[in-house]
């Protein structure tokens, strides 16, 4: 138990120890944003799987600008779980999620189909750990990046001229709607 609850902090200190062994690397690319690169590519090593490729170029760069600013102003790692997908990948995610729920309505709040999700436009981002969605859930409107839903603490999507409703779960607004017609 203990070393399950210390391990995440030690991979943040050697991290956070590696970016900072990259600053000189980093200054002699570019001196004006090497703490910014330094970042991503600290970030990089210790999230390897991670994917930015297909995000909206505005969602790639508000992420990348929101977790260079919790990497160095608050010690806080942000890393990427899931970006885009295309739309096969969400109607396997979808289909998975029926299967798992025994309907299309009950799969809805949690994985939305491939023409409704944020996810296929590029403009959604799941998050981890906790702590770093909690940070992006306080700081993220200066980077128009909004938690959605009350159901996905990891869930956040990029918004570039509203501040979009925060919903109980993907499928609330489509309930709304269907109450108000059948009312």
């Amino acid at each position: 138990m203990i070393e399950s609850l210390r391990r995440p902090r030690v991979l943040a200190a050697v991290t956070r120890l590696l970016a900072v062994l990259l600053l000189p690397a980093a200054f002699l690319r570019s001196p004006a944003r090497c703490r910014y690169l330094a970042c991503q590519w600290a970030l990089g090593l210790r999230y390897p799987d991670e994917d930015l490729a297909g995000l909206a170029e505005p969602a790639r760069a508000a992420f990348t600008r929101a977790r260079a600013e919790a990497f160095w102003r608050d010690g806080q790692l942000i890393g990427l779980t899931s970006g885009h997908r295309d739309a096969a990948e969400q109607h396997r995610l979808f289909a998975e999620e029926v299967h798992r729920t025994g309907s299309a309505d009950a799969a809805r709040r949690r994985v939305l189909p491939p023409h409704e999700s944020a996810h296929v436009r590029g403009t959604a981002l799941d998050v981890r750990p906790t702590e770093g969605a909690a940070w992006l859930e306080r700081h993220g409107p200066a980077y128009r990046l909004y938690r959605r839903y009350d159901n996905e603490w990891w869930h956040f999507e990029y918004h570039a001229d509203t501040v979009p409703l925060r919903l109980p779960d993907p499928d609330a607004l489509r309930r709304s709607a269907l109450t108000r017609l059948a009312g």
